[in-house]
């Protein structure tokens, strides 16, 4: 029994990658079992587990906004702006980390490649860190 085998269209929810969002479809009999939107426009398949269909994940990354406590995520503000050259060389070594839409800081290898690469063309360098 999955975390939102109830799940309704309507319902808002908080995605650890992209912050606030709502339920916009749900797919009671397929693997993906509903497609959140979320306030950036991002529209993200979901298991009933709360697993999104990119990346590599393995654990829940989406909750009820009235279930999650996030006390435990770091929030913080970023000490030091990188070179170009030291965020490739972090990212190879992957002690990179990027600041997600949902402002918690994560390992570069658990973000969505595009929205990396995005920032890296912007020249936002001011949202990636050293692990």
């Amino acid at each position: 029994m999955g975390y939102f085998t109830e799940a309704k269209t309507g319902e808002k929810v908080y995605g650890l990658i992209f912050g606030p969002g709502k339920i916009v479809e749900v797919f009671p009999d397929s693997f993906y079992s509903m497609i959140v939107e979320f306030k950036n426009g991002y529209e993200v398949p979901y298991t009933e587990d709360g697993i999104p269909g990119w990346g590599n994940f393995k654990k829940q990354t989406l909750f009820y906004r009235d279930d999650i406590d996030l006390s435990s995520e770091d929030f913080s503000p970023v000490d030091k702006v990188l070179t170009p050259k030291k965020i490739i060389k972090l990212r190879e070594k992957n002690k990179l980390q990027v600041r997600l839409p949902s402002g918690i800081w994560k390992n570069v290898k658990k973000a969505d490649p595009e929205y990396v690469e995005k920032l890296l063309k912007k020249e936002q360098y001011h949202l990636f860190r050293k692990k």
